[in-house]
């Protein structure tokens, strides 16, 4: 029997009215997804018809032939068989102490350190959880998201810094988990593989320390399967009905660190299955949202409760990823910023195009009131959910996936598939099998076209802006390249101004590939960046920015760009790669990664500039700083 406990609530201010919501209760789309979904999983999915059940359609991943290959609804019916197997919190802690007395009776040593490789939704859950503090009691999580050798020698550093001992022996203390919910990921194997050879230099026998969670035949189960590590099912139930970003929070990928960190997974589960009020909550945010966007007010503002801002690149994933394959409708989650109204248009404005969600969690510190009360009387657009309890994280986090699902029922879009992200893979691999050909990156055509094209304009201090891609899709001038001279602050700026003129765009995004959560110039770099959304995009044209880590950004939210688009995406890299030389690990595929992204934007026609510095040092990231200062100088304050 399920214990009370306060429920998840919404409170709607400056939306008067919701049909859309009214339309899921009228079209019983709850009930209707538990059918769907239970047919599927009792008579098979050949017993589906795609084009007699929309729900089939929306939550369902087809071959060629339009035949059902996958039931995505895993993220809803996982908590609904919570209640039929109790014994699934015990059979994590039972694993989670299995694996403990496996690392013990290899090395006599007891479990310390994870290491989770793993990208996007196989990978924010974790950082939402190490952000709330429920990861920082017993085994130390690190979050293994990039194939920058930067971070993976971050994380040794780290790690031998705290045991004091030499990594020989720290990593015998070390579990490796690699996790990835898409066919053609390779990053996790990058890692694993890099992982795998430093053990094997270090003489340290691996069966007990290394395990992966992945669909059968993905390219990371062909190399975890080839190397003898131990594969784990990621669901409970035995499946493959979940999407990486729907992992969370009921799958053993989501639950093991968890475990590990002492967290009660049987109220922990218990805390996934939301009640009809809850659900039908989730469906009125959904429809609040809908018609929103339906008028043009497509962007999400989010804030979270100090404790749970980690979250929020999770909830923006699951939205975007889940949400941007139409150009017609989008929704764009802007998050990291604080409430601060003389950076919205007035509510009543043409171009205000923001609706807010704000999310109060007890006993946490929740979005300034203050503030929030002034988006309230100036009537803008507001939904206020309210998480009480204990266990809110979880229910937030199922809420948040049900929101999702309503949206993707009111515009018939399919939520579990990820095109976008697929495209760049796609051009990630060819890259880099191009320069396994020619024997580094650097002697690649695409690399040489890159340095020596005559529209990549030089600052100074060793940085360059590449506008390769911006006059190749005819959305800047040729001629705007001799703009002062040549100066690419300016023309960076007279691209940005031009574009929104047009209205081609309306958020900014500035990624940086390469590590920015253990390396200290990685970190001090994306501080860069977001003063530079701050006074570029949010303060000055009145938009919001994303500001974020690359690659892990095209398994986060690269749908949205690819898809939906109307942003204005700079890319970043540095001239000088990192590299970790004791196990041969290079920054190529990393590179290739980041030539990928701006090849995959340009066939969607998206637009997109590239800027490389020298390296991380402070003198360089001094010569970023001035140049975005240069930039906002440039642009003209958007008015009412």
């Amino acid at each position: 029997m399920l214990r009370s406990r306060p429920p998840l609530s919404l409170a709607i201010h400056g939306f008067k009215t919701n049909p859309d919501f009214d339309r899921l209760l009228r079209e019983r789309a709850l009930d209707n997804l538990k059918k769907v979904d239970c047919r599927a999983r009792e008579d098979g999915l050949e017993s589906l018809e795609p084009d007699k059940q929309g729900l089939v359609e929306i939550g369902m991943e087809f071959d060629s032939r339009d035949r059902v290959t996958k039931n995505g609804y895993g993220v809803f019916h996982l908590p609904w068989l919570v209640a039929e197997n109790p014994h699934w919190a015990k059979t994590v802690d039972d694993e989670v102490r299995e694996i403990r007395r496996g690392i013990q009776k290899a090395h006599g040593v007891p479990l310390k350190y994870l290491i989770w490789a793993g990208m996007g939704g196989s990978a924010e859950d974790k950082t939402f959880y190490q952000a709330a503090g429920l990861l920082k009691k017993k085994v130390r999580v690190y979050i293994l998201d990039s194939t920058d050798p930067a971070k993976l020698r971050a994380i040794l550093d780290d790690i031998e810094a705290i045991d004091k001992q030499p990594l020989s022996a720290a990593l015998r203390k070390c579990l490796v988990v690699a996790m990835a919910m898409g066919m053609t990921s390779y990053e996790p194997v990058v890692n694993l593989e890099k992982l795998d050879a430093l053990y094997e230099k270090l003489k340290i026998p691996t069966s007990a320390n290394f395990l992966y969670m992945t669909l059968p035949g993905s390219l990371l189960d062909r190399f975890g399967s080839a190397r003898g590590f131990r594969r784990v099912e990621l669901q409970l139930d035995g499946g493959n009905t979940t999407a990486g970003r729907h992992s969370g929070p009921t799958t053993r990928g989501s639950l093991y660190p968890l475990a590990m960190n002492g967290v009660d997974i049987e109220a922990w589960l218990r805390a996934s299955l939301l009640s009809d009020s809850e659900i039908s909550a989730a469906f009125e945010l959904a429809g609040f949202l809908q018609g929103n966007a339906r008028q043009g007010r497509d962007k999400l503002t989010l804030f979270l409760p100090e404790q749970w801002r980690g979250g929020a690149i999770w909830t923006k994933q699951d939205f975007e990823e889940s949400l941007g394959k139409s150009e017609e409708i989008g929704i764009k989650v802007a998050i990291g910023e604080r409430p601060r109204l003389v950076n919205y248009f007035p509510p009543k404005s043409a171009a205000q195009d923001r609706c807010f969600l704000v999310v109060n969690g007890g006993g946490l510190r929740n979005p300034d009131r203050t503030k929030v009360a002034a988006l309230r009387r100036a009537g803008y657009p507001l939904a206020v959910l309210q998480a009480g309890g204990e266990m809110a994280l979880p229910r937030y986090m199922q809420f948040i996936h049900y929101t999702v699902f309503g949206l993707g029922y009111l515009r018939r879009m399919n939520f579990v598939t990820q095109p976008g992200v697929e495209l760049y893979k796609k051009f990630a691999s060819d890259i880099h099998q191009q320069s396994l050909k020619e024997s580094g990156l650097e002697k690649t055509r695409v690399w040489k076209n890159l340095v020596s094209s005559p529209r990549r304009l030089n600052w100074r201090g060793g940085l360059a802006v590449h506008f390769d891609t911006l006059v190749e899709l005819g959305l800047l001038p040729e001629e705007s390249l001799r703009k002062e001279n040549g100066n690419a602050a300016a023309v960076y700026a007279c691209a940005i101004s031009s574009l929104l003129e047009r209205g081609k765009i309306s958020y900014g995004e500035l990624t940086y590939f390469g590590d920015t959560r253990y390396n200290a110039p990685g970190r001090a770099l994306l501080r860069v960046l977001e003063s530079a959304a701050d006074s570029i995009f949010r303060s000055r044209l009145k938009m919001p920015a994303d500001v974020y880590e690359g690659p892990a950004m095209n398994h986060s939210y690269h749908e949205m760009i690819i898809g939906y688009g109307r942003g204005f995406s700079t890319v970043l890299l540095t001239e000088k790669p990192e590299s970790l030389k004791r196990v041969q690990y290079t920054a190529d595929y990393h590179r290739a990664q980041w030539l990928a992204t701006q090849r995959a934007l340009a066939q969607r026609k998206r637009a997109v500039a590239a800027i490389t510095i020298r390296d991380l040092s402070e003198s360089s990231r001094r010569t970023l700083k001035e140049f975005f200062s240069e930039v906002s100088k440039r642009i003209p304050r958007r008015r009412t």
